[in-house]
């Protein structure tokens, strides 16, 4: 976790190390954007002009330096270009200290934003920042994402919308990427088709999950761990899908588990508000069956929210076969029916300590979406935490 903060430290203050007199560059077309990003070099900042560009706009190699990223951004963020169809909106493979920001894609067939390694599987894209991204309504079928991460290390995603994606695809996926963070972020869906709202997968480590929010988003809103073919993980096999992946702070409204621990060796799951789970509160699976990885265990379910309709919720937590929920952690959660109180108590597979049950959490406005918590609440210390509560 100190790696982690360390590199979003860098992140953060990269803008304000930058020269005042950076060079930039204003395009508004794609021959134009394509040749400046050919060309671009530390420090720069390619600015785009409002309007439409069609897709399928891929670069490699673009490398700028610590405290000197290449930045592409809109030249007027209240009026933000849009990526309009093609297979991917952006693609950038073998990148180092990129920024993108401040720009929307739109209806790409295959990936909305792909950010890769380009296949060399032992040196990762890194130091790249998404912010203040739109992508929506990308496929429609198949797995299709909004934004896919695979092989990429230091990063960070902040502030970004992401709405309907592929029928078997994620808002994020990510796939052998480390030390990252996803912060701000909404995702949008259904209830029953997408995968998942965001997935770490294929030997994905040290990732954050914080004050984000999941509106219906996919099947498992976060799944946490996956199923990877044995060829695709980064930098190597090493026996779990996943490992130490936080989610905190967020806030999740419907989708079928808004919590999946599927292969992982290590998840924290904690002060989150969970509102209304078509079917199960949280999920702990293995699919990836390989020789040699690890039954899905060390994760911690704690400190949350969950209120629930007993006609929707009908399992509270859904052990399958081959992971050791033994390992598992519950501690401390409030639970809570919203049709009938008194059948708050979930039966749980794994014993809770200090859980809470049947006391009316006093949401603000659950039905408008308001689900951040009244001052008079009885469970503050639940859920959500003040100042990141939605």
């Amino acid at each position: 976790m100190k790696r982690i903060a360390l590199v979003l430290l860098v992140l953060a203050s990269s803008a304000r190390v930058r020269a005042r007199d950076e060079p930039t560059r204003t395009v508004s077309d794609v021959p134009h954007l394509r040749d400046a990003l050919a060309r671009a070099r530390p420090g720069e900042s390619i600015l785009l002009a409002p309007g439409e560009y069609r897709g399928d706009v891929m670069v490699q190699g673009l490398h700028g330096e610590p405290g000197k990223p290449i930045v592409l951004r809109a030249s007027d963020p209240k009026r933000p270009p849009v990526f309009r169809d093609g297979t991917t909106g952006l693609h950038l493979s073998r990148v180092a200290h990129v920024e993108l920001r401040d720009l929307i894609v739109i209806g790409a067939t295959g990936n909305g934003v792909n950010i890769d390694d380009g296949g060399t599987l032992d040196r990762p894209s890194h130091h790249v920042l998404v912010r203040n991204l739109v992508i929506r309504d990308i496929g429609p079928t198949g797995n299709r994402d909004g934004l896919k991460l695979s092989g990429v290390d230091d990063f960070r995603v902040e502030g970004c919308t992401i709405e309907r994606w592929g029928s078997g695809g994620s808002g994020i996926d990510m796939v052998g990427c480390h030390r990252g963070e996803i912060v701000g972020s909404t995702f949008r869906h259904g209830d029953t088709t997408g995968d998942s709202g965001v997935q770490a997968k294929g030997g994905s480590r040290d990732i954050v999950i914080r004050r984000c929010r999941f509106e219906h988003a996919g099947q498992r809103a976060v799944n946490l761990g996956g199923s990877t073919g044995l060829a695709f993980f980064r930098p190597r096999l090493e026996g779990h899908e996943a490992k130490e992946i936080t989610v905190e702070d967020c806030t999740f409204d419907g989708s079928m588990t808004p919590v999946a621990f599927v292969g992982v060796d290590g998840a924290s799951v904690r002060h989150n508000t969970i509102y209304r789970p078509r079917r199960w509160g949280f999920r702990i699976l293995q699919e990836n069956r390989a020789p040699g990885f690890v039954p899905c265990r060390n994760g911690q379910f704690t400190d949350n929210l969950i209120a629930f309709r007993s006609d929707e919720m009908v399992v509270p937590a859904n052990i399958g076969d081959a992971t050791a929920p033994q390992s598992f952690t519950l501690t401390r959660n409030a639970w809570y029916c919203l049709d009938a109180s008194g059948r708050s108590r979930p039966s749980l597979p794994i014993p809770e300590k200090d859980g809470t049950y049947g006391i009316d959490p006093g949401f603000r406005d659950a039905e408008a979406g308001d689900l951040r918590l009244r001052p008079d609440s009885p469970l503050r210390a639940v859920g959500a935490r003040e100042g990141d509560r939605r």
